[in-house]
């Protein structure tokens, strides 16, 4: 039998000669019992007892299965009754012995007897284009490019007739009915062979030669179609495309397949909701942070956490956006679940070098989060119930289908599992967390959209002790976005963020307190992207935050609390700056990006600050007195220039070279006791004495597709260096510390490393295979503190070897799985040698700072994912996923603790999953 692809529908048509025209006597009859054989099995049974050969696409068959027994069953009858229930068609060509199987009408196998007699034209063809001008005459108007059959004629030739030379077409993709962006499909032509993938606001730009053209568009969900275009001028063009009601097939996306070798953007990753519901997570639940932990140069902090750390860097030198408001902690459940509901997240986009000058703040990399917007013609429902988690989404139309509402909602129940395990300390623990989202948009003409975006989440746990634990996040932002033409948009984007948590303890009433801790940060902003020529895309804009912080608050509870109020003072700071980039195009083989970012920081009142002796390390013992600042007043400012270049070089159409250079300035720090995410994480503003981070990073990397596109491979090396990084001292004291500055010192950083990555692209397996080497070091050799004797040492987050492998089979449309291999070194560790005693002071001998490591780490996870019938009409769509996450039960390391055992100090590694953990998960959408 042979190898069937679609292709050898059309293929097997011209090989058949006049033949295939030919009258077609009655086939021959065929018998068996076929009852439970998929369609492939059928086909070969039959083709055995006939003289056909069958083609179709295994794609559109292969949820088929026969039902039925017969004898001497003419063929045609036999297919009618087989495909029928499957709304799929069939053709026979009597002549060549041919069947052709197809999904969405009968092939054409001879041309009607009247096809030349006059009048006998079908009424399906389509009338001749008519063009179609913009409604204002030029490139002021957008047009509504919603059928294949018109001429939409775009622009206003040159003055003196027929336009020449290269004009703009620009316009935005979406989705008929529901009217959302569409975002990462293919917008191309041919012939010159130009193509762009959309952005998340479904924006695209083509630079192309005055003339007609066919502008072909394909993504994933949306029907493959094609718009008539006579382009004149400078002009724009939305494009309306209906959805794929099988969406669930693979769809090739050409232009976006591309951007691995033509993109400017290095160490750029763009992850779709369909990519993220693959990888198996722990729980069963698609937990997009934990997706983005398996791409090349990001790492996990720790077993169970979702903190990030990034070529090196800190989690706190990751910037996380949700809708464009900061995220302080992306975190639930001690950092076992992110913060982000995956069904209402429409992209997650991750920048860890050459990042836009648009973002600013961070020096590892940018995590930007978009929310998708609510369908626009009908009510949705969607869903899922897991062993610790359900979660809920309603979306729908507003008045007038000029707008649109979503709003998710996910709640815990973990009490039930902490209650089942078999430890009485642990079964009196709790822990529960809900988060909500909500985001409306809303047209007020065809040039303004405004949305509205609002984020909370709580978190409240108690482990085997009387303390509870409590954080919240609350973030919302309000976006204006306004089109002045064709070659000038803006959004000005206001947004607020808060984060706190407190703790609070009863067990021993004498000591019986409640703290609090809270940061909070108001911003506005302004982008614009200019369209300057078919060469140049201009960005440029402003941004402005305001922070303010309690560093820490405690009050004594109960009337035995022995406890004194203690209340340390608030802190505020205002950050700014101005951007502009520059998109060139200096030849078709090389391009440049180049921006220039201008941040100013300044550290307010009303504030006192502590005044130490010059030349010594700052103490209690070297304190000479204090300052006041009054409200309002600059007690400390800093700024400087962030430099951004990006460049290209095309060695052939499939392969380039990439470069970049770029600088970043952080002005607020993260302040912690532990490696891993902790909910008592706090974070200091910048002031007299702890500098702002300064980070260079250089990049170069070699980008290359095979197999037309589908499979990819870069590899990328980097080198960072970073100045005035964040340490501690030795015993220092992070909570409640009123001169926090005597615990913290200013050293130097340097990161460095070589990140390979293969993807396969789409088939059926796919996913992709990583491996980084990667240091991250440390050096405090400073004239008043010094740390390991002034010698670089391996920071918290140096891991030098991360393999991970991460891949997906698809049996049929309806079942599919996934693995998840990660290795990692182990993390760098302090430890205690030996024990000793100065004047009948028991004291502890610690190793050289971050000397030791914690054993390798080695995880594997397997999910697999049942689908529904993907009939249209039917209630609701449903599917199942069943997974195994640590399928090897190995026991990795969360922590490493030390006792006293017999005299002797021992070490103990403690593990949170050190077995296998099945998982059950059911998903909905109506």
């Amino acid at each position: 039998m042979p190898k069937r692809y679609p292709l050898l529908l059309t293929l097997s048509l011209l090989l058949a000669g006049p033949a295939a025209w030919a009258q077609q006597p009655a086939p021959g009859g065929v018998s068996g019992d076929f009852r439970g054989l998929p369609f492939a099995e059928f086909v070969r049974q039959v083709e055995a007892q006939t003289a056909y050969r069958f083609f179709f696409d295994p794609a559109a068959t292969d949820t088929v299965v026969v039902r039925m027994q017969a004898s001497g069953l003419p063929l045609p009858a036999l297919l009618t009754q087989v495909l029928g229930r499957a709304q799929l068609h069939f053709a026979l060509d009597e002549a060549a012995r041919r069947v052709y199987v197809t999904a969405n009408a009968p092939l054409q196998v001879r041309i009607p007897d009247d096809a030349f007699q006059p009048g006998a034209l079908p009424a399906v063809l389509p009338p001749p284009p008519t063009p179609v001008r913009p409604a204002s005459g030029g490139s002021g108007g957008a047009l509504a490019g919603s059928s294949e059959f018109k001429l939409y004629e775009v622009g206003t030739a040159q003055r003196g007739g027929v336009g020449t030379g290269k004009v703009t077409l620009t316009g935005t993709v979406r989705v008929a009915g529901t009217r959302q962006p569409a975002l990462g499909v293919a917008v191309y032509v041919e012939a010159p062979s130009v193509g762009v993938a959309t952005d998340r606001e479904g924006h695209y730009a083509l630079t192309l030669p005055v003339g007609r053209y066919n502008v072909n568009i394909r993504g994933m969900g949306i029907r493959s179609t094609r718009r008539q275009v006579w382009l004149r001028g400078d002009g724009r063009l939305d494009l309306e495309v209906a959805p794929d009601a099988a969406n669930l097939n693979e769809v090739v996306v050409e232009g976006k397949k591309e951007q691995n070798v033509r993109g400017l953007q290095m160490g750029t990753q763009l992850l779709d909701l369909k990519t993220i519901k693959q990888v198996p997570t722990v729980f069963g639940e698609a937990d997009i942070l934990r997706v983005v932990m398996t791409l090349p140069g990001v790492k996990t902090v720790g077993e169970g956490s979702t903190g990030l750390s990034v070529r090196g860097g800190g989690t706190d030198q990751n910037l996380v956006l949700y809708n464009d408001a900061t995220i302080y902690n992306p975190a639930h459940l001690f950092g076992f679940f992110s913060a982000f509901n995956a069904d209402v997240v429409k992209s997650v986009e991750l920048y860890k070098s050459a990042i836009p000058a648009k973002y600013g703040g961070r020096l590892s990399s940018v995590l930007d989060i978009v929310g998708r917007e609510g369908q626009r013609n009908k009510l949705g429902v969607s869903g899922g119930i897991g062993p610790l988690t359900s979660r809920l989404a309603l979306e729908g139309p507003l008045a007038g289908s000029k707008g649109s509402f979503l709003v998710g909602g996910r709640i815990s129940y973990a009490d039930w599992l902490l209650h089942k395990v078999p430890n009485a300390a642990l079964q009196r623990s709790a822990a529960s967390f809900y988060d909500l989202n909500a985001t409306l948009v809303y047209d007020l003409d065809k040039h303004n959209t405004l949305q509205a975006s609002g984020y909370i989440s709580h978190d409240r746990f108690r482990l085997a002790s009387d303390t509870v634990y409590e954080y919240r996040n609350t973030a919302g932002s309000l976006k204006w976005k306004h089109t002045f033409g064709d070659k000038l948009q803006s959004t000005a984007i206001g947004a607020y963020s808060r984060y706190g948590f407190g703790l609070n303890t009863t067990l021993n009433p004498t000591t019986a307190s409640a703290f609090a801790y809270n940061i909070n940060q108001s911003s506005l902003q302004a982008n614009f992207n200019y369209l300057a020529s078919a060469r140049h895309i201009v960005d440029f804009g402003a941004s402005s935050i305001l922070y303010n912080t309690a560093p820490g608050n405690q009050q004594p509870l109960g009337d035995a609390s022995l406890l004194l109020p203690t209340t340390i003072q608030h802190e505020r700071a205002a950050e700014s700056a101005v951007y502009a980039s520059d998109q060139f195009e200096v030849s078709p083989r090389f391009s440049v990006l180049a921006g220039l970012r201008y941040s100013f920081y300044q550290a307010l009142g009303p504030r006192t600050v502590t005044q130490y002796q010059p030349g010594l390390s700052r103490s209690e013992n070297t304190a000479t007195g204090t300052e006041t600042y009054g409200s309002g007043q600059v007690l400390a400012h800093y700024g400087g220039p962030e430099w951004r270049l990006s460049t290209r070089l095309e060695l052939t159409a499939h392969s380039s070279i990439k470069a970049s250079l770029t600088r970043q300035r952080q002005y607020i720090h993260q302040l912690s006791n532990t490696t891993v995410v902790s909910p008592t994480d706090s974070w200091k503003l910048s002031d007299n004495y702890i500098r702002p981070q300064v980070g260079d990073q250089v990049s170069l990397g070699y980008y290359h597709n095979f197999k037309r596109n589908t499979v990819e491979f870069s590899v990328e090396g980097y080198y960072k260096r970073t100045q005035d990084f964040l340490d501690y001292k030795s015993g220092a004291v992070l909570l409640l510390n009123p001169h926090l500055e005597t615990d913290l010192v200013n050293g130097q950083g340097r990161a460095y490393g070589v990140e390979f990555l293969l993807r396969k692209t789409e088939g059926k397996i796919n996913g992709w295979l990583s491996y980084t080497y990667a240091r991250s070091l440390v050096q405090v050799n400073t004239p008043t503190d010094v740390v390991n004797g002034g010698a670089w040492y391996p920071s918290n987050y140096d891991k030098p070897h991360d393999v991970t492998l991460v891949g997906n089979y698809r049996f049929s449309r309806r079942l599919n799985a996934g693995v998840n291999f990660n290795y990692t070194t182990g993390r760098p560790i302090t430890l205690p040698l030996a024990k000793y005693y100065i004047d009948q002071a028991l004291r502890v001998y610690y190793s050289d700072r971050n000397a030791y490591r914690v054993p390798d780490y080695m995880r594997v996870d397997l999910a697999v994912n049942f689908e529904g019938n993907h009939k249209v009409k039917k209630l609701a769509h449903s599917s199942w996923t069943v997974g195994v996450y640590n399928l090897l039960g190995r026991k990795n390391p969360y922590s490493v603790y030390f006792q006293t055992v017999d005299g002797q100090l021992k070490g103990y590694k403690l593990s949170i999953f050190g077995s296998p953990i099945p998982t059950l998960t059911y998903n909905f959408r109506l």
